[in-house]
């Protein structure tokens, strides 16, 4: 069961999306915000799978409850429990500024799908995320990549790690995410598990300080391990 907490500062849109969700067999609605910092805080309280971030365009107050969200957890060095992993962010907004949506995905979300996306959609992406797989647009894929290229001084997230810092199947799953492939499909196309995947992912971000597999894509273009298209 995937728990959801909607955040949407139009109750109708909230109400709709809390029946549309309710509706399927493997998604719970936990809790529901209008603002960011209550995202932030019903998020830490009710510890979802995923926020689903449905709002006109992700603000400034938006940007930084999605980087508040998606940061982890860190408990004592002494504590027998492992850091707890945040929930995933899937935003749901207009697409006229990809700006705000290449601000959204570089703050940690997991997943964008324009506004007008349909239901299907919706509860699909939903399901992708909370998998721990990326949501993204092929139309703001360009445009994110065209972003990347017409930097002339790329910014990589940790500008001290570079590539040969991954061992060689770390590379090639570096390599598989930023092509757009699933866990499921690495692990077909590499011949390995997908919990092993799964591992090669979570190393992957930690040795980048990245908090989602978009923010990989991003660093695999910015450090020039991926070469973007002519």
């Amino acid at each position: 069961m995937v728990s959801v907490l909607i955040v949407n500062d139009q109750s109708l849109q909230r109400l709709g999306l809390c029946m549309l969700l309710t509706a399927e067999p493997d998604l719970t609605v936990v809790g529901e915000a209008v603002r960011g910092a209550e995202a932030v805080r019903l998020s830490a309280a009710l510890r979802p799978d995923v926020v689903l971030m449905a709002t006109p365009s992700p603000d400034t107050d938006g940007i930084e409850a999605i980087r508040r969200i998606t940061r982890p957890v860190r408990l004592p060095p002494d504590s027998a429990r492992p850091d707890r992993l945040p929930p995933r962010v899937l935003v749901v907004a207009s697409t006229r500024g990809e700006g705000h949506a290449h601000a959204a995905l570089r703050a940690g979300a997991g997943g964008f799908l324009p506004h007008n996306a349909s239901p299907d959609q919706l509860t699909a992406a939903i399901r992708i995320v909370a998998a721990g797989d990326a949501v993204i647009t092929p139309g703001l894929t360009r445009a994110l990549v065209d972003a990347v290229r017409q930097q002339r001084n790329p910014h990589p997230l940790d500008q001290h790690t570079g590539s040969d810092t991954f061992t060689g199947r770390e590379r090639d799953v570096l390599l598989a995410v930023a092509f757009g492939w699933s866990n499921a499909e690495i692990a077909a196309r590499l011949s390995i598990a997908p919990a092993t995947v799964k591992s090669h992912v979570s190393h992957i971000l930690a040795k980048i300080r990245a908090r989602s597999r978009v923010q990989a894509v991003t660093y695999a273009y910015e450090s020039g391990l991926v070469q973007p298209a002519a």
